[in-house]
């Protein structure tokens, strides 16, 4: 019998990657871990950048009107989802990394970014860099409260990771449960993800590109 496969990430991209598992025929377990909400941003001055850096999708969709000023700026995006909201937001897509943020910011460089603005999470996971001339939080992910009797159903799964920040909650969610992380195959959206899980899992893979199907596809497989 095929493991359950619990998915982590908040909503609405809980229900979405949690229908395609089970259109595959297998058990979703919905845990969001994380609740996004909007928070309050002034755009800059657009003349100061050469480029918009997009990490995630959730920035293209909580940013809200403040957007539109910035529709002017090539768009360099992390994984298909993220271009996808770019494009539909009236954004001109340059080009859609295959890893992760840090390895996009790289490429862009290397295309002569040298003035990025970078759109992202109060709690974003990439640091500094010479190409990124501001940074600016247009989205928070908070915490939610998970029942400690609601992680049982995690021993003998597959959890999804969506992020760094979601790999390093669920492990300390699941070992102060007392559960047995050997019990549990993970399988992360990134190789970032999957380091900041730690170790001592079952099995623990990293998807072949940042994005919701790579990471289902790897989990399909982990759940035989």
């Amino acid at each position: 019998m095929s493991r359950a496969v619990a998915v982590l990430r908040p909503e609405p991209g809980n229900a979405a990657t949690a229908a395609a598992i089970e259109a595959v025929g297998l058990t979703a377990i919905r845990l969001p871990l994380f609740e996004i909400h909007a928070i309050d941003w002034t755009p800059p001055d657009v003349a100061r950048f050469d480029a918009l850096l997009l990490t995630s999708a959730n920035a293209v969709r909580h940013a809200g009107p403040g957007l539109a000023s910035l529709r002017s700026l090539p768009v360099h995006a992390v994984g298909d989802a993220t271009a996808a909201a770019a494009r539909g937001a009236g954004l001109e897509v340059v080009s859609v990394g295959d890893r992760d943020g840090a390895a996009l910011v790289a490429a862009a460089a290397a295309s002569g970014v040298r003035r990025g603005l970078l759109l992202g999470g109060r709690d974003r996971a990439l640091g500094s860099d010479p190409i990124v001339a501001e940074a600016i939080a247009v989205y928070a992910s908070d915490p939610v409260d998970v029942p400690a009797e609601t992680l049982d159903q995690l021993a003998g799964s597959v959890v999804l990771v969506h992020s760094p920040r979601a790999a390093r909650r669920v492990a300390d969610l699941i070992d102060r449960a007392g559960i047995d992380r050997r019990t549990i195959r993970l399988a992360a959206i990134s190789t970032a993800a999957a380091h900041a899980a730690g170790g001592d899992w079952e099995r623990i893979a990293a998807a072949v590109s940042p994005d919701d199907a790579a990471v289902i596809a790897l989990a399909r497989t982990l759940a035989d």
